[in-house]
């Protein structure tokens, strides 16, 4: 056998086994992928960010950087097991509900919760961290309010101010959306206020990022206060923010642990999203990264999760 067939061999087997795993859902049973670290290793639930984000951290809109498959990886290779799951509604969950676009942040909480019962039937461990990526940190921070069966929250990019605060923030940072930017303002005001927003009067620009189908999760959305959220858990939490992330800032990362004293934050330099490292302030190199699954995860993103979860740091 040649010497190429015999590394992949060895990497084959010295790769963590991935399993499929499912939860109860509302209407039918939600699916993800467990990679196991061994006997004893800690488990984390990675939630997934918004939108139609797969168990991967991929999502057709343009995302195929694989951030949570790598995560899973690199974290199994720390002695932590994981499961990272498909949201109710699409993918491998698609018929835990039948409209996916009919959904609250509480019901995603409630899905960790089903979740973690599971994990912990399935494996044996005494709680389940979550891990909460972008909106998925709100999910996490909403479902920590309930400790059954949780050990701690690990907060991922996780916007620190309502969402309306930090959209208005991301439209205004790109010079091209000058032309529709006070349409999309004043669409984010409406949402705020609890009103659904006419498209037709809208650019066509804006028509998917105020489609009429998800404006109910929207305005739930909007209301939610995740400064507030985590200054009412009491779990163990860790806040992790890159440097280099030009979807949610490190003051957002601030204000989540200034909100909740006893929380550890991690600050990873040169990280940006989609836990990628980026070398410079380019914004089309950092966007370049959300394409490449060939990047890792940023080694400093594993090291404070795996730290944190294990109790070696």
């Amino acid at each position: 056998m040649m010497l190429a067939g015999l590394i992949a061999m060895a990497l084959a087997a010295a790769a963590p086994a991935s399993t499929e795993i499912t939860a109860p859902g509302p209407q039918g049973p939600l699916a993800g992928t467990l990679v196991e670290a061994g006997a004893g290793a800690p488990v984390v639930l990675i939630l997934p960010g918004s939108g139609p984000t797969d168990r991967d951290g991929n999502s057709p809109m343009g995302i195929t950087a694989a951030p949570y498959r790598l995560l899973a990886e690199a974290l199994a290779a720390k002695r932590v097991s994981n499961v990272r799951v498909d949201k109710r509604g699409i993918f491998g969950s698609r018929g835990a509900i039948a409209d996916p676009n009919a959904v609250t942040i509480a019901a995603y909480a409630a899905d960790a919760h089903s979740w973690a019962k599971a994990i912990r039937a399935r494996t044996g461990a005494k709680c389940v961290w979550l891990l909460g990526h972008s909106e998925g940190g709100l999910v996490a921070l909403a479902a920590a309010q309930d400790r059954t069966d949780l050990c701690g929250v690990v907060l991922v990019s996780t916007p620190g101010r309502p969402l309306g605060e930090v959209m208005r923030e991301q439209l205004r940072a790109n010079p091209a959306n000058a032309p529709i930017l006070p349409q999309a303002l004043a669409a984010i005001d409406s949402l705020e206020a609890g009103k659904r927003v006419d498209v037709a009067a809208l650019p066509a620009p804006l028509h998917q990022l105020f489609n009429p189908a998800v404006q109910a999760f929207e305005i739930d959305l909007f209301a939610q206060r995740s400064a507030a959220l985590a200054r009412a858990t009491a779990l163990p939490m860790l806040v992790v923010q890159g440097d280099r992330d030009i979807q949610v800032s490190v003051a957002d990362a601030r204000a989540l642990a200034s909100a909740q004293p006893r929380a550890r934050l991690a600050i990873v330099p040169g990280v940006n999203h989609v836990l990628k490292a980026v070398g410079s302030d380019d914004r089309a190199a950092n966007v370049a990264t959300y394409a490449d699954p060939s990047l890792p995860v940023a080694p400093g993103v594993v090291d404070a999760v795996a730290g944190f979860v294990t109790g070696k740091r």
